[in-house]
C-alpha cells in the first residue's frame, strides 16, 4: 500500500469582503488608533464594523502584526512575541557641560575632594544634578569621610574613570589641551587653573625653582665680575 504524501498547504486569510477591506485599509492607513464611530464615518457604505473588526482580529491573531483594541480604540500593533525584533539600541554620545566637565577636573587632580572643596576651587556653587551625572557615568564615587566637623562625604575617581579615557594610572591623566583635542571639552572656555594641583602642580613648581636657581646664578656670576675689579 503506497504511503500518501503530506502536501505542505498555507492557509491564508479567507477572503474579505469589500467593508472588511475597506476596514483593514483605514485602520492600516492611520496615524493613530481610531475608534469603532470614526471608522463608520470613512467606510462607503454601512457594514457592521465591529463585527468586521473581530473578524479581522482573529485572522491577524497569528500573524506578525495584530490588531488591537486599548480604550475602545484600534490599530494595528507588532505582535507581542516579536517586539523585540524592533528594538534598535543605539548609543547617543553628549558632550558633558562646561561644569560637569570642571566639577570633574577638580575631583581627578584633587582627590579626593569634598563638595564644599569643589564649590570653592570653582568659585560657583554646585548645579543641578552636576555631581550625580559624574556618579550615575560611574567616573566618580565616594571615598570615605573627611575628618573635620560634619565628617563630609570626599568624592574621587573610579576604575571606569580610567578605562574610558585609557589610563594606566592617574600620573597618566591628560592635559587641558589634550582634553580639548579629544573633543570632550571646550578648552577655550574652560579655566586651565581648574585642572588641579597633582602632577601639574609639582610640574608649575619645578619650573618655579629653576628659575630661583637660574637668578641665584645671576647673582653669584654678578659677585664674582665686581670681585676680579677690586
Amino acid at each position: 500500500m503506497k504511503k500518501e504524501k503530506k502536501i505542505n498547504i498555507i492557509n491564508f486569510p479567507s477572503k474579505l469582503i469589500d467593508g472588511e477591506r475597506e476596514v483593514e485599509a483605514i485602520i492600516f492607513a492611520a496615524a493613530e488608533p481610531l475608534d469603532i464611530d470614526t471608522i463608520e464615518s470613512k467606510v462607503s457604505k454601512k457594514v457592521d464594523v465591529e463585527k468586521i473588526l473581530k473578524k479581522i482580529q482573529a485572522t491577524y491573531s497569528s500573524r506578525g502584526i495584530n490588531l488591537v483594541c486599548i480604550s475602545n480604540k484600534w490599530s494595528f500593533r507588532t505582535a507581542k512575541n516579536l517586539s523585540n525584533l524592533m528594538s534598535k539600541e543605539k548609543n547617543i554620545e553628549k558632550k558633558l557641560s562646561k561644569a560637569a566637565i570642571e566639577t570633574l577636573a577638580i575631583i581627578v587632580y584633587h582627590q579626593p575632594v569634598t563638595r564644599a572643596e569643589i564649590e570653592e576651587i570653582r568659585g560657583v556653587a554646585f548645579g543641578t544634578n552636576t555631581l550625580e551625572i559624574l556618579m550615575e557615568l560611574n567616573w566618580v564615587k565616594p571615598k570615605g569621610r573627611k575628618d573635620v566637623p560634619g565628617k563630609p562625604i570626599q568624592y574621587g575617581t573610579t576604575d571606569d574613570f580610567l578605562s574610558h579615557f585609557n589610563l594606566q594610572k592617574l600620573s597618566d591623566l591628560p592635559t587641558v589641551d589634550e582634553l580639548g583635542s579629544a573633543g570632550l571639552i571646550d578648552s577655550t572656555n574652560i579655566d586651565s587653573s581648574i585642572f588641579g594641583t597633582g602632577k601639574f602642580y609639582q610640574e608649575k613648581e619645578d619650573v618655579k625653582k629653576e628659575n630661583i636657581y637660574s637668578n641665584i646664578d645671576e647673582m653669584l656670576s654678578g659677585t664674582l665680575k665686581e670681585d676680579e675689579r677690586k
